[in-house]
């Protein structure tokens, strides 16, 4: 009669040749070095005879090799203990940590820790086919927290510009911390911002005479009421668009750049009857009170971090604001990449740009174009159901390669899990979590993260937005 003993070690050993010959196996020599640390010899010794009675596996302890066992266990590759045994590769594979999806890009920025290995995630948007990114949660889930956290980073670790949109006056303090400016978009402002300026490079190879054109038809269109720009309309606007910018182009960028009054100026003087309903339906935001872009740039639009604050924006000008902010902001991408400069552009309560059509496309043609200057989109909101009625939303969306994703509404996690191709395992990490607890999505990775930030100091103090933690 054959021992129990030899009996299990021959069908382990035929176990082992089926693997070698039928699954392709392969022999490796491992060896598997355990590091454990405590406080105290004493909480030690506790915890290996824990180890040595528990687990499932035989260890040895190495006695007066304690440095070569340190070693060892260092990731320099060296391995000290002259000790191996023979592995099949399924089985060695098993021991590496290659379950976990990690983000660790060269030159990159701090966005958290892996929820599950606790690992940093460090990204570099610069490397994505697509940089442009959402940050996605509702109320108190962490998104203008996380903003401010990389709109930090960056200025810190890089000589990159920054432009923010900020819908909630949240920025402020933050950006005249870190040596930029605010700029005030309202009635009553004393900041001026001259939307017709052509910028060196603006266009990227199209004609900037018929973007301006665009823009001033949107601004119009938006006065008149949505249908009610006419063909004759369009033709007035682009003629007396390319007469403004007659001089200007004809001296090769070196005369005046002309501004919303000598435009209007020019559309009075056309006999057309639709002339004169352009010259009055422009007259609110060229004579009247919302004449704060009728005027020569007054600010200092070249500093390295800008904030547009939109905080007092009234409804009338809201849609024309939106427009000339990001037209704004085109010129000062175009300009950055004739000089090497990469730009970074942050947009608050990205909803609002939603809600009217022409500052949507606008946004959207912004999405697609500025990768090609040299510039990354990062867009927040907490109004993700309004964002996903918008076709225009959801394409922006399936189309971002970086994803933040906080704390979710029921209602909008079905729907991004479905836009987004994410698992419902996954989805998981967006319910209920806590303030800056979510999802990571980078390029083809997605991975949970939590960010966490102690309470304390100044820096807390600029990047919390919780009225009671002030």
């Amino acid at each position: 009669m054959v021992p129990y003993e030899l009996e299990q070690q021959r069908a382990e050993t035929k176990e082992f040749l089926d693997d070698l010959s039928t699954r392709d196996q392969r022999m490796v020599y491992a060896n598997v070095t355990l590091l454990h640390m405590a406080d105290t010899l004493e909480q030690l010794n506790a915890d290996t005879e824990t180890l040595l009675s528990k687990s499932l596996c035989d260890f040895s302890i190495l006695r007066y090799q304690q440095e070569d066992g340190f070693n060892t266990a260092l990731p320099y590759g060296l391995r000290s203990i002259d000790v191996t045994r023979t592995l099949t590769t399924e089985a060695a594979a098993s021991l590496m940590p290659f379950r976990v999806q990690e983000i660790q890009d060269m030159g990159g920025i701090y966005c958290g820790v892996n929820a599950v290995s606790k690992n940093l995630l460090i990204c570099n948007r610069k490397n994505l086919l697509n940089p442009h990114g959402f940050i996605l949660g509702v109320s108190g889930s962490g998104k203008s927290f996380t903003m401010k956290e990389f709109i930090t980073f960056i200025a810190l670790s890089t000589n990159d510009d920054i432009i923010i949109i900020d819908a909630e006056r949240e920025y402020g303090d933050l950006v005249r911390a870190l040596r930029g400016i605010v700029l005030e978009i309202s009635p009553n402002s004393r900041h001026h911002i001259n939307p017709l300026e052509i910028a060196r490079g603006y266009g990227m190879g199209e004609n900037p005479v018929a973007l301006k054109s665009e823009l001033l038809m949107s601004i119009c269109e938006q006065q008149m009421g949505e249908g009610q720009l006419g063909a004759f309309h369009k033709s007035i606007i682009d003629r007396c668009t390319a007469s403004v910018y007659h001089d200007f182009i004809k001296s090769g960028g070196k005369a005046r750049q002309p501004i919303l009054s000598d435009w209007r100026n020019e559309i009075k003087r056309q006999p057309e009857r639709e002339a004169q309903e352009l010259a009055l339906a422009s007259e609110l935001f060229v004579e009247g009170s919302l004449n704060m872009f009728a005027h020569e740039t007054n600010v200092d639009i070249e500093n390295r971090i800008i904030v547009f604050d939109l905080y007092e924006m009234g409804d009338q000008l809201k849609p024309t604001a939106l427009n000339v902010t990001m037209e704004t902001i085109q010129n000062r991408v175009a300009t950055n990449r004739l000089a090497g400069k990469y730009t970074w552009v942050f947009v608050d309560e990205v909803y609002l740009f939603f809600k009217y059509y022409y500052s949507a496309q606008f946004l959207y043609k912004a999405w697609k174009r500025f990768r090609k200057y040299g510039a990354a989109l990062t867009a927040a909101t907490q109004n993700v159901e309004e964002c996903l009625r918008s076709e225009t939303a959801r394409l922006m969306f399936a189309n971002s390669e970086f994803l933040v994703l906080l704390n979710q509404a029921a209602t909008d996690r079905a729907e991004l899990a479905k836009l987004l191709n994410i698992s419902e395992n996954q989805m998981g990490y967006v319910t209920n979590a806590e303030a800056g607890h979510g999802l990571l999505r980078v390029g083809g990775a997605i991975v949970p993260f939590a960010n966490e930030f102690p309470r304390t100091g100044a820096l807390y103090q600029l990047w919390n937005t919780t009225p009671t933690d002030k």
